[in-house]
């Protein structure tokens, strides 16, 4: 099912007409408004199937998309839709992290926990150490991050901070807010590449002017990049700010799922943000992007030292 979802979005994207492209399924809106929960399960055939497309049309069906993402968005904050994400191992993820399929696999059972003695366990573990940090941030206002790839300033003052923990995304293993919309000054460079729709998009820097994006490159893919900037207002501003704590996950894979989790990392993401962590941007795209902050790198709330060269401090410090 899988390899014919894949050929035939493929096929829709490059052949479709425009008013097909910004068409949605009723079945889908319907789902959408009503679905209780659901658990998907990637192990796409070709991660790169999409490369040939024109990102116009890429942005024209995500944009008719948008009000779908929302709905389960805004129902998944009220607690009227459940859902899990993960992965099986295939060679397509395989080949993209550079390892053999077996490799991959138990790179995998490693980063999900499935290859410990008692998986549960581990996972409350991970609940209640970052439950620690979440509530350490609870009321916290300003927020300074500071390193050789960043040197930002934002507001987190009314937002909350959500404990991922594994009930959701597989793996998990991070914390994350939205911003206050208009709070972001200053610029970053993220150390890895972000893949989006099949395409790697290489060497971003941002800068931001009272939260705005105001100035955007890439050493690869650029013309990408500032394509889904200009997909609507939204996507000039971040949804989404959050701290990698899986300390299982070490190595970049060119998957987003276990990447933004990488022990000593922080990432940023464009676009919409979840209501739950009070944030109001709305957008078509939510793409994140990842900085390595394990070398002379730090993160200071309201004055006081919360993370250096990817070490948490706050309860070193209690």
């Amino acid at each position: 099912m899988q390899l014919q979802a894949d050929v035939l979005r493929e096929i829709t994207l490059k052949h479709a007409s425009e008013a097909q492209l910004q068409w949605c399924s009723p079945a889908e809106t319907l789902l959408s408004e009503h679905l209780d929960a659901r658990i998907v399960i990637q192990a796409p055939s070709n991660t790169r199937g999409l490369t040939g497309v024109e990102p116009e049309r890429q942005r024209l069906q995500q944009n008719a998309e948008r009000e779908i993402r929302q709905t389960y968005a805004q129902r998944t904050a009220d607690g009227k839709h459940r859902w899990a994400l993960t992965v099986h191992p295939c060679n397509a993820y395989a080949q993209e992290a550079d390892m053999s399929l077996d490799e991959y696999a138990d790179f995998v059972y490693g980063a999900v926990a499935a290859d410990q003695i008692d998986p549960v366990a581990h996972w409350r573990a991970v609940h209640d150490r970052q439950q620690g940090l979440v509530d350490w941030l609870a009321s916290k206002s300003e927020v300074v991050v500071r390193g050789p790839h960043v040197d930002l300033k934002l507001s987190i003052a009314g937002r909350t901070f959500i404990n991922s923990d594994g009930k959701r995304n597989m793996p998990s293993g991070e914390i994350f807010t939205g911003p206050v919309e208009d709070s972001v000054e200053g610029w970053i460079k993220f150390t890895y590449p972000a893949l989006r729709q099949g395409r790697e998009v290489d060497g971003v820097e941002l800068v931001f002017e009272k939260g705005k994006v105001v100035h955007a490159s890439a050493t690869k893919n650029e013309a990408y990049l500032l394509s889904q900037l200009e997909s609507d207002p939204g996507a000039h501003y971040l949804g989404e700010f959050a701290f990698g704590a899986n300390d299982g996950i070490r190595r970049f894979t060119k998957n987003i799922l276990f990447d933004e989790k990488i022990g000593g990392s922080i990432h940023l993401a464009i676009g919409s943000g979840y209501p739950e962590t009070g944030s109001k941007n709305r957008s078509s795209v939510h793409w994140d992007f990842i900085c390595d902050m394990q070398i002379e790198s730090e993160v200071w709330v309201d004055g006081e030292l919360f993370y250096q060269n990817g070490q948490f401090l706050v309860h070193q410090n209690q």
